[in-house]
């Protein structure tokens, strides 16, 4: 326990800073995600020693998750896939004027998840990490499809329009290669399309390009922020108290969902919107700008980077790319993580674990003295911040993969989502169909495979027929509840 302090050591403080300044910036710039960012750096922490170098693809790992909410609230552009749903309320907050607030609140509930899910991972990694393990694909499926019924209609609106969107997103996650067969399948012999649609250019085209193009298509009815005074930059006292509870929800259910193989960051800040929408007070608000619709995702996303860290380290099993590379950091290193690590390797160990608590502290102290610096942004005028907002978007889609098709990929989606905006569409629906239905196809085929064929194999387990039968009855309520309203309504 004493090797905790080893990341207090001046180079092991060092590799910290220059990890979480990293992970920040590559956070704010849509595109490059943490997973490439580390890879692109492991050459150089290699040299440094395990110790140092782990403790700095860590810090850009939990940093990126901090620097994802910044262009989605000032200029409604998703950093990262996980920050998707700290634009529905971020920007509007950012559109009113409370910029600042929004993202000082992001990175409290940000400092308060990944310190909550940093002693979770020192208290029981081990024991939660083996529960997590007894889930197989049907159960994968299963859960998969509970989660796509439940946060369908997490946006409020129409029902039938959020389904809409959540299957269309399934659709177009199936473009490109069979994950099972390798077969490729709807590309329509268009170069580039074999890797399947970018989630960065599908994303940036819903979300900032048709922002763009819905700010030209009505100049007159977008108007600059004031600037505010320097003591309103910070939230207020009524902001701080009701960001409290969804925070701390955030942060739970981020971290049981970290433990899931798959997107947990993205599922965890869907899931945390989806609660918030059922049981906050101030529910109604949600969607137009409510300080609840920040502070749950980002201490859920942030959550479920410090759970994923729980079946690598005591398990040796990467549930997400970012963990992956953090593994081959680890294996290229001579440290094997697993039961293990913590005899074989135990100054690795507790300094990686030591190095989120202070990584947490940078990163808090970093980015609220910046708050005002990025708020300034929002004050900015339409016609000029517009087209640094386009260029951004067309940057972050062909640096994905280096692939032009990609800049079509945002072009196309930005004039959907604009189309869509003007059908009473949300986009946000979509995006969980897209991040889901990879899971949902891969789980089904595998779940299948095992089962020889059978479709009975699906609900052969307790859990997965619990959660079958969840999802079914999720699908049926609201139906069966409206017509029981309007039979009370007009009595025969």
């Amino acid at each position: 326990m004493s090797d905790l302090f080893v990341a207090l050591t001046p180079p092991n403080l060092l590799a910290c800073f220059i990890g979480t300044v990293l992970g920040t910036v590559v956070g704010v710039l849509p595109g490059l995600g943490p997973a490439a960012a580390m890879a692109l750096v492991l050459p150089l922490t290699i040299k440094l020693g395990p110790t140092a170098g782990l403790i700095m693809l860590a810090g850009i790992y939990y940093g990126a998750m901090y620097g994802g909410s910044t262009t989605s609230i000032l200029v409604n552009v998703p950093g990262e896939a996980a920050s998707v749903v700290t634009t529905i309320d971020g920007y509007r907050l950012a559109r009113r004027g409370r910029a600042g607030a929004a993202l000082a609140v992001a990175a409290i509930a940000s400092f308060v998840a990944g310190t909550f899910s940093v002693v979770a991972l020192q208290l029981a990694a081990p024991l939660v990490a083996r529960a997590a393990l007894a889930f197989g694909p049907a159960e994968y499926f299963a859960f998969a499809l509970l989660g796509v019924v439940l946060l369908a209609n997490l946006t409020g609106g129409s029902r039938a329009k959020s389904l809409a969107m959540v299957v269309l997103g399934i659709m177009l996650s199936t473009v490109g290669m069979d994950p099972l067969g390798g077969t490729v399948r709807f590309t329509f012999d268009l170069a580039g399309a074999q890797a399947g649609l970018s989630f960065v250019a599908v994303t940036a085209g819903l979300f900032g390009v048709a922002e763009v193009l819905a700010t030209m298509a009505d100049p007159a009815s977008t108007t600059p922020v004031a600037r505010v005074r320097f003591r309103e930059l910070y939230p207020n006292r009524e902001e701080l108290r009701r960001s409290v509870p969804p925070m701390l929800r955030g942060t739970v259910l981020g971290f049981l969902v970290g433990l899931i193989p798959g997107p947990a960051a993205t599922i965890a800040s869907f899931v945390s919107y989806g609660v918030e929408k059922k049981i906050s007070r101030h529910r109604d608000e949600l969607g137009t700008g409510a300080i609840e619709g920040v502070a749950g995702p980002e201490a859920a996303n942030n959550a479920a980077a410090g759970g994923g860290m729980i079946p690598l380290l005591s398990l040796g099993l990467p549930f997400t790319p970012s963990t992956a590379v953090l593994l081959s950091g680890m294996l290229l290193m001579n440290v094997t993580p697993g039961p293990f690590l913590l005899r074989d390797h135990p100054q690795v160990f507790w300094g990686v674990i030591g190095s989120f608590y202070v990584g947490n502290v940078m990163l808090l102290v970093l980015n609220l003295p910046l708050v005002g610096v990025f708020a300034r942004v929002a004050t900015v005028p339409p016609r000029f911040l517009m087209p640094g907002v386009l260029v951004l978007c067309v940057v972050a889609a062909y640096a994905d993969n280096n692939n032009l098709f990609d800049v079509w990929v945002v072009v196309g989606a930005g004039i959907i989502g604009w189309a869509m905006r003007a059908l009473g569409f949300n986009p946000a629906p979509l995006v969980l169909g897209l991040v889901l239905g990879p899971v949902l196809e891969r789980a089904f085929l595998q779940a299948l495979t095992i089962a020889r064929g059978e479709v009975s194999g699906l609900w052969a387990s307790g859990p997965a027929a619990v959660m079958l039968a969840a999802a079914a009855v999720a699908f049926v309520a609201p139906a069966v509840l409206a017509l029981a309203r309007r039979s009370a309504a007009d009595p025969v």
